[in-house]
Protein backbone atom coordinates (compact mmCIF):
# COMPACT_ATOMS: atom_id res chain seq x y z
CA UNK A 1 0.00 0.00 0.00
CA UNK A 2 2.97 2.69 1.26
CA UNK A 3 4.89 1.50 -2.40
CA UNK A 4 1.59 2.39 -4.21
CA UNK A 5 1.76 5.90 -2.74
CA UNK A 6 5.03 6.38 -4.10
CA UNK A 7 4.33 5.34 -7.28
CA UNK A 8 1.10 7.60 -7.43
CA UNK A 9 3.24 10.95 -6.21
CA UNK A 10 6.19 10.20 -8.91
CA UNK A 11 3.66 10.30 -11.63
CA UNK A 12 1.70 13.51 -10.26
CA UNK A 13 5.10 15.41 -10.29
CA UNK A 14 5.94 13.94 -13.50
CA UNK A 15 2.53 15.97 -15.10
CA UNK A 16 3.38 19.35 -13.17
CA UNK A 17 6.74 19.52 -14.40
CA UNK A 18 5.60 18.78 -18.18
CA UNK A 19 2.58 21.14 -17.18
CA UNK A 20 4.77 23.91 -16.47
CA UNK A 21 7.29 23.24 -19.26
CA UNK A 22 4.36 23.83 -22.07
CA UNK A 23 2.93 27.11 -20.22
CA UNK A 24 6.71 28.63 -20.15
CA UNK A 25 7.91 27.36 -23.53
CA UNK A 26 7.65 29.88 -26.07
CA UNK A 27 5.55 29.36 -29.11
CA UNK A 28 7.31 29.52 -32.67
CA UNK A 29 6.30 31.99 -35.11
CA UNK A 30 4.65 30.75 -38.33
CA UNK A 31 7.37 30.80 -40.57
CA UNK A 32 6.15 32.27 -43.70
CA UNK A 33 6.89 31.00 -47.35
CA UNK A 34 10.14 33.06 -49.15
CA UNK A 35 9.14 35.18 -51.79
CA UNK A 36 9.85 34.05 -55.27
CA UNK A 37 12.88 35.87 -56.69
CA UNK A 38 11.99 38.35 -59.66
CA UNK A 39 14.28 38.88 -61.88
CA UNK A 40 14.34 42.69 -63.36
CA UNK A 41 15.43 42.75 -67.05
CA UNK A 42 15.85 46.39 -69.06
CA UNK A 43 15.42 46.00 -72.54
CA UNK A 44 16.48 48.95 -74.45
CA UNK A 45 14.78 49.52 -77.96
CA UNK A 46 16.14 51.66 -80.68
CA UNK A 47 13.56 52.95 -82.32
CA UNK A 48 14.21 52.83 -86.06
CA UNK A 49 13.15 56.33 -87.87
CA UNK A 50 10.92 56.08 -90.36
CA UNK A 51 11.07 58.41 -94.06
CA UNK A 52 10.81 62.06 -93.73
CA UNK A 53 8.11 63.18 -95.86
CA UNK A 54 9.37 65.77 -98.50
CA UNK A 55 8.04 68.94 -99.22
CA UNK A 56 5.03 68.73 -101.01
CA UNK A 57 6.18 70.61 -104.07
CA UNK A 58 4.92 73.26 -106.42
CA UNK A 59 5.89 75.87 -108.84
CA UNK A 60 8.08 78.83 -108.72
CA UNK A 61 7.45 81.25 -111.59
CA UNK A 62 10.85 83.06 -112.59
CA UNK A 63 9.37 86.36 -114.46
CA UNK A 64 11.83 88.55 -116.07
CA UNK A 65 11.56 92.24 -118.49
CA UNK A 66 12.58 89.82 -121.20
CA UNK A 67 13.44 86.74 -122.79
CA UNK A 68 15.35 87.79 -125.58
CA UNK A 69 18.30 88.83 -124.18
CA UNK A 70 21.58 86.29 -123.46
CA UNK A 71 21.49 88.34 -119.79
CA UNK A 72 17.96 86.92 -118.78
CA UNK A 73 19.10 83.90 -120.49
CA UNK A 74 21.93 83.58 -117.83
CA UNK A 75 19.53 84.27 -115.24
CA UNK A 76 17.27 81.14 -116.76
CA UNK A 77 20.71 78.89 -116.49
CA UNK A 78 20.94 80.21 -112.59
CA UNK A 79 17.18 79.49 -112.13
CA UNK A 80 17.25 75.93 -113.80
CA UNK A 81 20.24 74.72 -111.96
CA UNK A 82 18.99 75.72 -108.68
CA UNK A 83 16.11 73.78 -109.32
CA UNK A 84 18.20 70.49 -110.14
CA UNK A 85 19.19 71.13 -107.19
CA UNK A 86 16.39 71.66 -104.83
CA UNK A 87 14.07 68.66 -106.66
CA UNK A 88 16.62 66.21 -104.62
CA UNK A 89 14.63 67.40 -101.53
CA UNK A 90 11.08 68.53 -103.20
CA UNK A 91 10.70 66.04 -106.36
CA UNK A 92 7.30 67.61 -107.38
CA UNK A 93 9.21 70.85 -107.59
CA UNK A 94 8.70 72.91 -111.10
CA UNK A 95 10.45 76.34 -111.97
CA UNK A 96 8.82 77.87 -114.88
CA UNK A 97 10.69 80.97 -116.79
CA UNK A 98 8.86 83.71 -118.89
CA UNK A 99 9.19 87.42 -120.23
CA UNK A 100 7.62 90.04 -122.64
CA UNK A 101 8.96 90.35 -125.83
CA UNK A 102 10.89 93.43 -124.94
CA UNK A 103 11.75 95.02 -122.03
CA UNK A 104 9.28 98.78 -123.09
CA UNK A 105 6.54 95.78 -123.04
CA UNK A 106 4.79 96.49 -119.52
CA UNK A 107 1.78 95.39 -120.00
CA UNK A 108 2.79 91.57 -121.07
CA UNK A 109 4.48 90.96 -117.89
CA UNK A 110 1.91 92.40 -115.57
CA UNK A 111 -0.40 89.94 -117.23
CA UNK A 112 2.68 87.42 -117.06
CA UNK A 113 2.14 88.31 -112.96
CA UNK A 114 -1.16 87.49 -112.52
CA UNK A 115 -1.46 84.81 -114.32
CA UNK A 116 1.23 83.60 -111.88
CA UNK A 117 -1.24 84.47 -109.59
CA UNK A 118 -4.35 83.01 -110.96
CA UNK A 119 -2.96 79.39 -111.11
CA UNK A 120 -1.70 79.53 -107.63
CA UNK A 121 1.96 79.27 -107.68
CA UNK A 122 4.11 79.08 -104.72
CA UNK A 123 6.32 81.76 -105.28
CA UNK A 124 7.26 84.45 -107.77
CA UNK A 125 10.95 85.98 -108.90
CA UNK A 126 10.62 89.05 -110.69
CA UNK A 127 12.66 91.28 -112.79
CA UNK A 128 9.96 94.24 -112.88
CA UNK A 129 10.08 96.06 -116.43
CA UNK A 130 8.75 98.97 -114.14
CA UNK A 131 8.98 99.94 -110.97
CA UNK A 132 5.84 102.00 -110.47
CA UNK A 133 3.37 100.07 -112.80
CA UNK A 134 4.03 95.97 -111.20
CA UNK A 135 3.48 98.02 -108.13
CA UNK A 136 -0.35 96.66 -108.28
CA UNK A 137 0.58 93.32 -109.44
CA UNK A 138 3.07 92.32 -106.50
CA UNK A 139 0.73 93.59 -104.08
CA UNK A 140 -2.16 91.24 -105.39
CA UNK A 141 0.70 88.26 -105.25
CA UNK A 142 1.38 89.36 -101.42
CA UNK A 143 -2.41 89.07 -100.99
CA UNK A 144 -2.98 85.65 -102.40
CA UNK A 145 0.12 84.66 -99.86
CA UNK A 146 2.29 84.24 -102.54
CA UNK A 147 5.99 85.27 -101.73
CA UNK A 148 7.82 88.01 -104.31
CA UNK A 149 11.25 87.89 -104.67
CA UNK A 150 12.57 90.88 -106.62
CA UNK A 151 15.76 91.02 -108.88
CA UNK A 152 17.45 93.33 -110.77
CA UNK A 153 15.40 96.36 -110.74
CA UNK A 154 14.16 97.57 -106.83
CA UNK A 155 10.55 98.24 -106.78
CA UNK A 156 9.01 101.67 -105.40
CA UNK A 157 6.94 101.91 -103.03
CA UNK A 158 6.83 99.97 -99.43
CA UNK A 159 9.77 97.11 -99.51
CA UNK A 160 6.95 94.98 -97.13
CA UNK A 161 4.86 93.95 -100.48
CA UNK A 162 7.54 91.74 -101.43
CA UNK A 163 9.56 88.99 -99.10
CA UNK A 164 13.48 90.26 -100.64
CA UNK A 165 15.44 92.08 -103.14
CA UNK A 166 18.29 90.65 -104.58
CA UNK A 167 20.50 92.68 -107.38
CA UNK A 168 23.91 94.59 -108.60
CA UNK A 169 24.72 97.55 -106.26
CA UNK A 170 23.69 99.72 -109.43
CA UNK A 171 24.67 102.85 -108.05
CA UNK A 172 27.94 101.50 -106.83
CA UNK A 173 28.54 99.81 -110.47
CA UNK A 174 27.65 103.27 -112.34
CA UNK A 175 30.31 105.08 -110.07
CA UNK A 176 32.66 102.22 -111.44
CA UNK A 177 31.91 102.74 -114.58
CA UNK A 178 32.59 106.62 -114.64
CA UNK A 179 35.51 106.10 -112.49
CA UNK A 180 36.85 104.14 -115.45
CA UNK A 181 36.21 106.82 -117.86
CA UNK A 182 37.60 109.29 -116.38
CA UNK A 183 40.93 107.70 -115.72
CA UNK A 184 40.60 106.29 -119.63
CA UNK A 185 39.88 109.95 -120.77
CA UNK A 186 42.80 110.96 -118.39
CA UNK A 187 45.25 108.06 -119.89
CA UNK A 188 44.29 109.62 -123.65
CA UNK A 189 44.09 113.23 -123.60
CA UNK A 190 46.18 114.02 -120.38
CA UNK A 191 42.87 115.88 -118.73
CA UNK A 192 39.47 115.02 -117.21
CA UNK A 193 37.59 116.72 -119.59
CA UNK A 194 35.94 117.25 -122.77
CA UNK A 195 32.24 116.01 -123.69
CA UNK A 196 30.86 112.35 -123.19
CA UNK A 197 27.57 110.73 -123.67
CA UNK A 198 25.49 108.12 -122.33
CA UNK A 199 23.63 105.50 -124.08
CA UNK A 200 20.77 104.35 -122.13
CA UNK A 201 18.02 101.34 -122.24
CA UNK A 202 14.71 102.19 -120.51
CA UNK A 203 14.20 105.47 -118.86
CA UNK A 204 12.81 104.90 -115.18
CA UNK A 205 13.67 101.37 -114.51
CA UNK A 206 14.91 100.93 -111.02
CA UNK A 207 18.54 99.44 -112.45
CA UNK A 208 18.50 102.56 -114.50
CA UNK A 209 18.36 104.94 -112.12
CA UNK A 210 20.83 103.48 -109.97
CA UNK A 211 23.22 102.53 -112.83
CA UNK A 212 23.10 105.77 -114.73
CA UNK A 213 22.10 107.95 -112.18
CA UNK A 214 25.30 106.48 -109.87
CA UNK A 215 27.45 107.02 -113.18
CA UNK A 216 26.35 110.96 -113.75
CA UNK A 217 27.23 111.73 -110.33
CA UNK A 218 30.40 110.68 -109.93
CA UNK A 219 30.99 112.27 -113.12
CA UNK A 220 29.94 115.63 -112.22
CA UNK A 221 31.69 115.54 -108.69
CA UNK A 222 34.69 113.78 -109.88
CA UNK A 223 36.05 115.42 -112.81
CA UNK A 224 35.35 118.32 -115.40
CA UNK A 225 33.73 115.46 -117.97
CA UNK A 226 30.35 116.78 -119.73
CA UNK A 227 27.85 114.87 -120.50
CA UNK A 228 26.37 116.41 -123.75
CA UNK A 229 23.71 113.61 -124.60
CA UNK A 230 21.41 110.76 -123.38
CA UNK A 231 19.60 108.74 -125.42
CA UNK A 232 17.42 105.50 -124.88
CA UNK A 233 17.16 102.45 -126.57
CA UNK A 234 14.39 100.28 -125.36
CA UNK A 235 16.97 97.74 -124.63
CA UNK A 236 16.79 97.25 -128.73
CA UNK A 237 20.62 96.48 -130.31
CA UNK A 238 19.67 98.11 -133.59
CA UNK A 239 18.39 101.20 -131.79
CA UNK A 240 21.52 101.64 -129.99
CA UNK A 241 23.41 101.12 -133.34
CA UNK A 242 21.33 103.98 -135.53
CA UNK A 243 21.50 106.04 -131.77
CA UNK A 244 25.24 105.91 -131.39
CA UNK A 245 25.80 105.91 -134.93
CA UNK A 246 24.17 109.41 -134.89
CA UNK A 247 25.32 111.09 -131.55
CA UNK A 248 28.93 110.32 -132.70
CA UNK A 249 28.27 112.41 -135.83
CA UNK A 250 26.26 115.33 -133.84
CA UNK A 251 29.51 115.27 -131.36
CA UNK A 252 32.77 114.30 -133.52
CA UNK A 253 35.01 116.01 -130.20
CA UNK A 254 33.60 113.58 -128.18
CA UNK A 255 36.16 111.98 -125.73
CA UNK A 256 34.27 109.15 -124.02
CA UNK A 257 30.91 107.20 -124.23
CA UNK A 258 29.18 104.67 -121.74
CA UNK A 259 26.59 101.66 -122.96
CA UNK A 260 24.47 101.02 -119.83
CA UNK A 261 23.30 97.60 -120.76
CA UNK A 262 23.78 94.71 -122.74
CA UNK A 263 22.16 95.37 -125.94
CA UNK A 264 22.82 98.92 -126.15
CA UNK A 265 26.53 98.71 -125.47
CA UNK A 266 26.47 95.91 -127.90
CA UNK A 267 25.07 98.43 -130.94
CA UNK A 268 27.04 101.07 -129.41
CA UNK A 269 30.60 99.43 -129.63
CA UNK A 270 29.31 98.36 -133.06
CA UNK A 271 28.38 101.81 -134.42
CA UNK A 272 31.99 102.76 -132.97
CA UNK A 273 33.97 100.04 -134.70
CA UNK A 274 31.80 100.93 -137.95
CA UNK A 275 32.42 104.43 -137.92
CA UNK A 276 36.46 103.51 -137.22
CA UNK A 277 36.60 104.68 -133.44
CA UNK A 278 37.74 101.56 -132.08
CA UNK A 279 40.94 102.50 -129.24
CA UNK A 280 40.03 106.41 -130.21
CA UNK A 281 37.12 107.41 -128.01
CA UNK A 282 36.81 106.16 -124.18
CA UNK A 283 33.88 103.78 -124.60
CA UNK A 284 32.61 101.73 -121.48
CA UNK A 285 29.59 99.20 -121.93
CA UNK A 286 27.51 97.24 -119.34
CA UNK A 287 27.41 93.57 -118.95
CA UNK A 288 29.16 90.31 -120.06
CA UNK A 289 28.01 88.08 -122.99
CA UNK A 290 30.26 86.76 -126.08
CA UNK A 291 29.98 89.72 -128.13
CA UNK A 292 30.71 92.60 -125.48
CA UNK A 293 33.93 90.23 -124.56
CA UNK A 294 35.37 90.56 -127.69
CA UNK A 295 35.15 94.34 -127.80
CA UNK A 296 37.13 94.46 -124.68
CA UNK A 297 39.83 92.25 -126.38
CA UNK A 298 40.17 94.28 -129.73
CA UNK A 299 39.72 97.59 -127.74
CA UNK A 300 36.66 99.05 -128.85
CA UNK A 301 35.62 98.45 -124.98
CA UNK A 302 38.17 99.92 -122.49
CA UNK A 303 36.07 98.11 -119.90
CA UNK A 304 32.78 96.69 -119.25
CA UNK A 305 30.80 96.44 -115.55
CA UNK A 306 29.33 92.74 -114.90
CA UNK A 307 26.89 91.28 -113.19
CA UNK A 308 26.67 88.23 -111.90
CA UNK A 309 23.20 87.94 -113.58
CA UNK A 310 23.29 84.03 -112.90
CA UNK A 311 23.28 84.46 -108.78
CA UNK A 312 19.86 86.43 -110.11
CA UNK A 313 18.40 83.41 -111.02
CA UNK A 314 20.06 81.30 -108.76
CA UNK A 315 19.72 82.89 -105.54
CA UNK A 316 16.19 84.02 -106.33
CA UNK A 317 14.86 80.88 -106.87
CA UNK A 318 16.71 79.30 -103.39
CA UNK A 319 15.55 82.43 -101.56
CA UNK A 320 11.54 82.26 -103.07
CA UNK A 321 11.67 78.09 -102.32
CA UNK A 322 13.31 78.91 -98.72
CA UNK A 323 10.32 81.76 -98.22
CA UNK A 324 7.46 79.73 -99.77
CA UNK A 325 7.69 75.43 -99.51
CA UNK A 326 10.91 75.61 -96.83
CA UNK A 327 9.30 78.20 -94.99
CA UNK A 328 12.13 80.02 -93.30
CA UNK A 329 13.58 83.39 -93.14
CA UNK A 330 15.36 85.07 -95.63
CA UNK A 331 17.44 88.39 -95.99
CA UNK A 332 15.22 91.63 -97.55
CA UNK A 333 18.38 92.55 -99.21
CA UNK A 334 20.71 90.26 -101.12
CA UNK A 335 23.98 92.19 -103.16
CA UNK A 336 24.52 89.81 -106.29
CA UNK A 337 27.81 91.80 -107.04
CA UNK A 338 29.55 92.72 -110.44
CA UNK A 339 33.00 93.54 -111.53
CA UNK A 340 34.66 95.51 -113.84
CA UNK A 341 36.21 93.36 -117.04
CA UNK A 342 39.51 95.19 -118.75
CA UNK A 343 41.99 93.68 -121.50
CA UNK A 344 44.33 92.35 -118.93
CA UNK A 345 41.90 90.77 -116.58
CA UNK A 346 39.19 89.11 -119.02
CA UNK A 347 41.22 85.92 -118.47
CA UNK A 348 41.08 85.42 -115.03
CA UNK A 349 39.35 83.27 -112.98
CA UNK A 350 37.41 86.24 -111.43
CA UNK A 351 35.91 87.40 -114.82
CA UNK A 352 35.21 83.77 -116.25
CA UNK A 353 32.91 83.35 -113.24
CA UNK A 354 30.87 86.22 -114.61
CA UNK A 355 30.86 85.97 -118.06
CA UNK A 356 28.68 84.14 -119.91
Amino acid sequence: MKKMRIVLFVLALVSLVAFTACATAPTAAPVAPAAPQVETQIVVVTATPGPVAKPEGGEIAVIVKTGNSSFWQNVQTGAFDAAKELKAQTPKLSVTFLGAQSESNVNEEINIVESAIDRGVKAIVLAPSDVKALVPAVKKAKDAGIPVIIIDSKLDGDPSQYTAFLATDNKAAGEACAKAMIEGVKAATGKDEGKIAVMSYVAGVGSEVGRVGGFKDYIKANSKLEVVDTQYSNSDMPTALNQTTNVLAAHPDLVGIFGANEPTAIGMARAIATAKLSGKIVAIGFDGNSVLQGFVKDGTLLAIAVQSSYNMGFLGVKTAYDASIGGKKVEAYVDTGFLMVTKENIDTTAAKNVLY
